[in-house]
């Protein structure tokens, strides 16, 4: 890099390919305006759970499709004592990476801004002993940040454990009112250290001198409105908010690359096809697929189903599935045309906009809520961790979007209760007012990152920020 280069910006991503990725969209905004972007790409040690110990690998397949972002991978750290559980074991990398961060960021002839994932907010620290301001990028809904920012007061101000309060509703300001069941795992019992260590991320948000959202206002215009007028932190001045998204994977293959299924989706009629799909590390019991799969089979309607193996440890990536032996006897070839059952991945953003996808059996991690909602697909709701039920919440309640899979917080999600959502998104009245509400939520998107959209717009005052801070 030359002394006389234009200042840089560094994003540094958290472990794992589900932190890579978002950064890497967000670095294709900042090149598409000419600002010279590297992502800093930390380095599990090889203790490291296979999930997070991958990223190296999958950061080189990421920067070979992506030449034109620049990545810098930082050495691992030193990390004698292991954390048992995996995101405080990531948590703890992200934090021993910060001296190589530092000496990278110090290496650099200028840098404009350091923007950090939130799991790597520790690194504020970095930030200004580099004489850097510090931005992050929010990768989940607007919903989760005004959570998020305000849980610290929350906890400050009450007392009691959220796991022990069932389904009594919390209320945050700019939401919809929270079932304390819908918190993440993280968060539900203040006595432990993955709690202590969250509220603590939490609290350090208002440090930073703005925050990245990966939304647009249309769709989180409560919520976006009530973080701007700082309610959500009380005691302190919220930094500027900007909705920058939706940023999603485009997802186009390769001419000659294209999937079987979406073949198959071309001999189906429009809006008929339910796809269900959990996302990169979502999977369910044996007995839960099989209730799946009688559910499909009862409502009559056709499908495309992503089936994993069970899991035996969430740490672990799982092999593919045996189909014979975890479906129900029979259901394939019963299903035999009307169905289409897929081994470990599907191209999840090219089924959504195809025109056959009527309805989306989702997890509710955001960039499928992203993906859902930019193409126009109503969605089935079926948390499972992380931050995934508060999502849930807000596209049920706030976005109007989807409807909930009963039971998904119970042992069971039950045939019945999967054919009956099924139909009701495919045959019925308020199905057709889903698809209605999300084909305006289609267009607003579109409107959203058009050249004089609302997300456009945010990121050049980012930018004009930017320019005044160096």
């Amino acid at each position: 890099m030359q002394a006389n280069a234009d200042p840089t910006v560094v994003l540094y991503a958290a472990l794992g390919v589900g932190h890579l990725i978002p950064m890497v969209e967000l670095a294709k905004l900042f090149l598409h305006r000419g600002v010279p972007v590297v992502i800093a790409v930390p380095t599990a040690p090889a203790s490291a759970p296979a999930l997070f110990a991958a990223t190296a690998s999958d950061s080189s397949r990421i920067a070979a499709a992506n030449p034109s972002i620049a990545f810098h991978h930082l050495p691992p750290p030193d990390y004698p004592s292991p954390d048992p559980t995996p995101l405080l074991e990531m948590l703890d990398v992200l934090r021993l990476t910060g001296p190589s961060l530092l000496a990278f960021l110090r290496s650099l002839p200028s840098v404009s801004a350091l923007v950090l994932d939130l799991f790597c907010i520790d690194s504020l620290d970095v930030a200004s002993e580099a004489g850097v301001p510090a931005y992050i990028y929010y990768t989940s809904s607007a919903g989760d940040l005004a959570v998020f920012l305000h849980l610290p007061h929350h906890f400050a101000t009450t007392e009691g454990n959220l796991k022990d309060m069932g389904k009594a509703l919390l209320r945050f300001p700019g939401v919809q009112p929270i079932p304390a069941s819908d918190m993440p795992q993280a968060v539900l019992d203040r006595a432990t250290r993955m709690c202590t260590a969250r509220i603590g991320h939490y609290r350090r948000i208002p440090e930073a001198r703005g925050v990245l959202v990966n939304t647009y206002e249309w769709l989180d215009a409560r919520t976006v409105s009530a973080l701007r007028e700082g309610v959500c932190v009380p005691d302190r001045p919220t930094p500027p908010v900007y909705c920058i998204g939706p940023l999603i994977v485009k997802g186009a293959a390769a001419e000659g690359e294209r999937h079987a299924c979406l073949s198959w989706l071309d001999a189906q009629p429009e809006q008929s096809v339910v796809f269900i799909c959990f996302g990169s590390l979502g999977t369910v019991s044996a007995a839960q697929l099989k209730a799946i799969a009688h559910g499909l089979e009862n409502s009559g309607h056709r499908f495309l189903w992503v089936v994993r193996t069970p899991p035996d440890d969430p740490a672990k990536f799982f092999p593919p599935p045996d189909l014979d032996a975890l479906l129900p006897e029979g259901f394939l070839e019963r299903t035999r045309g009307r169905g289409m059952v897929l081994k470990m991945w599907a191209p999840q953003v090219e089924v959504l906009r195809h025109a056959a996808t009527g309805a989306f059996m989702t997890h509710c991690g955001w960039n499928s809520v992203l993906e859902a909602v930019s193409a126009g697909v109503p969605m089935l709701c079926w948390p499972q961790y992380a931050e995934q039920r508060l999502n849930k919440v807000f596209v049920v309640d706030e976005m109007k979007a989807g409807v909930v899979m009963e039971g998904y917080d119970e042992e069971l999600v039950t045939a019945e209760e999967v054919e009956k959502k099924v139909r009701l998104a495919l045959e019925s009245e308020e199905g057709e007012k889903l698809r209605e509400r999300l084909a305006l939520a289609k267009e607003k998107a579109a409107e959203a990152m058009a050249d004089s959209g609302s997300s456009q717009k945010a990121f050049a005052e980012f930018l004009k920020d930017l320019k005044l801070s160096k």
